[in-house]
């Protein structure tokens, strides 16, 4: 669906969110579990005893809901920083744990963070990817992925298990860029690694607070919706407005097939 008033003209780059537009994400419910298992044994490598893994557990949770939190906050700031791995894990997660606990994880959290990635949800492309990519290639639009994530080594994990690494020209991660969406700089950097200015470029995402202020603010030639079951999960509402919305990666197929005709 386009507005009234929306003219789009064909990208020379297409950038897009990784979680509810290229992929779909089902919560695991016994990930805090299997976390805080590896971290127990972690700790008991190292002669650390001090901790159970149900505590443990417990504090993952609540770190993770705490950073859930926070990355909602952080969309009310126009350039806002990415949380560190290192933060999440002595600040969010281990904040009240004995020393020699805290360090460990602090200095583990690279490995720790990709780990907790894996575990928490189940993922899916969404259909239409692979037709979607292909037919930007086969008309000379360089597709890219563009998101925020806490660890984009996962994201980075999963193309290359479904053979989509070398379908996409660049990938931009929140967490290795150190800025998160609604921050601009986030499109800016895929905009210059693919030597293409913002206003030539579609900027796809599934969410009004990060990703179509993200790509309003970034300048994006258009800010297209894709929408998800988080799409009307708005923490609170914004002024910012999609060019288009569309439904999935076919109608956003769709969508780049008209203005190539």
């Amino acid at each position: 669906m386009i507005g009234p008033k929306a003219v789009l003209t064909s990208p020379k780059a297409l950038l897009l969110d990784f979680g509810g537009v290229l992929v779909e994400t089902a919560g695991r419910p016994g990930w805090a579990a299997e976390l805080a298992a590896d971290v127990h044994a972690l700790l008991e490598r190292a002669g650390f005893d001090g901790l159970s893994p149900a505590e443990i557990e417990t504090d993952i949770r609540a770190g993770a809901r705490a950073d859930s939190q926070w990355k909602d906050s952080t969309s009310r700031q126009y350039a806002p920083q990415e949380m560190t791995h290192r933060r999440f894990w002595a600040e969010f997660v281990a904040t009240d744990w004995p020393e020699q606990a805290r360090e460990l994880v602090t200095a583990e959290a690279s490995p720790l963070c990709r780990r907790m990635g894996e575990l928490r949800s189940e993922r899916a492309l969404r259909p239409g990817v692979k037709e979607l990519l292909a037919a930007c290639w086969a008309r000379g639009v360089r597709p890219a992925v563009v998101s925020n994530a806490l660890c984009g080594l996962v994201h980075r994990d999963f193309l290359t298990r479904n053979g989509l690494d070398g379908q996409v020209a660049v990938q931009v991660y929140s967490d290795e860029a150190g800025v998160r969406k609604p921050n601009p700089e986030l499109i800016h950097l895929a905009c210059r690694a693919l030597a293409v200015d913002p206003g030539e470029v579609w900027y796809v995402g599934d969410n009004y607070d990060r990703d179509v202020v993200c790509g309003v603010r970034a300048g994006a030639g258009a800010t297209v919706l894709m929408v998800s079951p988080s799409t009307d999960k708005i923490p609170y509402e914004v002024r910012q407005r999609p060019h288009a919305t569309v439904d999935n990666p076919l109608g956003l197929l769709r969508l780049l097939e008209d203005t190539w005709t």
